[in-house]
């Protein structure tokens, strides 16, 4: 029997005795910050900035070796257009790969859809992508310990150990996460890891040619994302689920979830 066999059906030997979450939690975030305390990593996106280009969603295909036709991505980009009567309707087609050239909306099965003009109140971009939770819960639901976190926050995967079991996919509130179509194991953003680590950029911001996504070291009061963040209304995605996600969001609107 293949390794990867063998975690693959002791993972559900685990999952039918019902084992606890927190028998499965086999690295504490506290212990791995206490190891670095002056790192940690978050991203600020400015949805103001945010013109639904695709270049973010291009540059983090070909950095990261996601197939550039199959419909996965480990950032995109989403368009939201509310209606003065207060109806919400959003696309991401291709994860905005290659941008919004239409005013149409696409609404998959039930086709193309065309908002007036005149009965639109507002309309934006949203730009997502992992928010390398402070809490993962990711993390938490992996029985093999693959997903894991650095010492400065940024959450991975490791694909010598991942079997492909699919707990972290359905365990992330965020739906970040996905099955590589060529690697078959889970796949997701890593705030570009190889490149920051190496005090470069992520591949997705460096790209962005309106500055609508930075990173940044959250512990540094000095950096440019820090102050940004403790200095500016900033919002993030779903806090009811108590993660602590580290991607803070400028003119983030009630209606983005």
């Amino acid at each position: 029997m293949k390794r990867r066999d063998f975690l693959r059906s002791t993972a559900v030997f685990v999952a039918g005795a019902s084992v606890s979450i927190s028998a499965l939690d086999f690295i504490d975030p506290k212990e791995l910050l206490a190891a670095n305390p002056e790192l940690r990593w978050g991203f600020l996106v400015d949805t103001y900035k945010c013109v639904g280009c695709g270049f973010c969603v291009k540059a983090c295909k070909l950095e990261n070796d996601i197939p550039y036709d199959a419909n996965v991505t480990r950032t995109w980009v989403e368009r939201y257009v509310i209606k003065k009567d207060g109806n919400v309707v959003m696309d991401c087609p291709k994860g905005a790969r290659d941008g919004f050239t239409s005013k149409l909306i696409d609404q998959n099965a039930s086709g193309m859809l065309a908002v007036p003009d005149d009965e639109i109140a507002q309309a934006f971009f949203v730009p997502k992508l992992c928010n390398h939770c402070t809490v993962p819960a990711c993390v938490q639901v992996c029985p093999v310990g693959a997903t894991y976190q650095t010492a400065d926050g940024v959450v991975l995967v490791d694909r010598t150990w991942c079997i492909g079991c699919g707990y972290c996919i359905m365990g992330c509130p965020y739906g970040v996460r996905f099955f590589h179509p060529v690697e078959h194991v889970a796949d997701k953003c890593t705030f570009c890891y190889h490149r920051i680590s190496n005090g470069g950029n992520t591949a997705c911001a460096q790209a962005c040619p309106f500055g609508a996504r930075k990173i940044g070291n959250l512990k540094d009061p000095n950096d440019p994302v820090a102050q940004m963040i403790l200095n500016q209304r900033v919002g993030i995605l779903r806090d009811e689920y108590g993660t602590k996600p580290n991607v803070y969001y400028i003119g983030l609107n009630k209606e983005v979830r």
